[in-house]
């Protein structure tokens, strides 16, 4: 079984619980579904995990919810545990450049701290 964390800033703040806090319980609920499926099922389909090419090891939550389309990325630190760095609505077909890089961002920072501070 996979651990997902949520990963937070120096200052303490938690960028996915705070997109949490905006969305709607029915919204909530199905990502929690969704990373639910993550955490238990040995082989995702790709519907709802997926690594996103041309990236350092970034890899997508996808979740859809009717005409709502919201993505969670992040990163896979020793094998069974999934960072995640950021999430956002998504509201184009390609996942935003930004929101990638942040992501990347993030994981630097994250991995950083974890092996300078032990």
């Amino acid at each position: 079984m996979r651990s997902i964390v949520f990963y937070k800033t120096i200052s303490g703040k938690c960028p996915v619980e705070e997109h949490f806090d905006s969305l709607s319980d029915v919204q909530v609920a199905k990502i929690t579904w969704v990373l639910k499926l993550i955490r238990e099922t040995q082989n995702i389909s790709t519907q709802y995990f997926k690594k996103l090419v041309n990236t350092d090891d970034i890899w997508e939550v996808r979740v859809s919810l009717g005409k709502n389309i919201f993505r969670l990325l992040g990163f896979m630190h020793d094998q069974e545990l999934i960072i995640l760095t950021n999430s956002f609505q998504k509201k184009t077909q390609k996942t935003p450049k930004n929101e990638i890089q942040l992501a990347e961002k993030r994981k630097k920072e994250y991995l950083s701290r974890r092996y300078n501070h032990g």
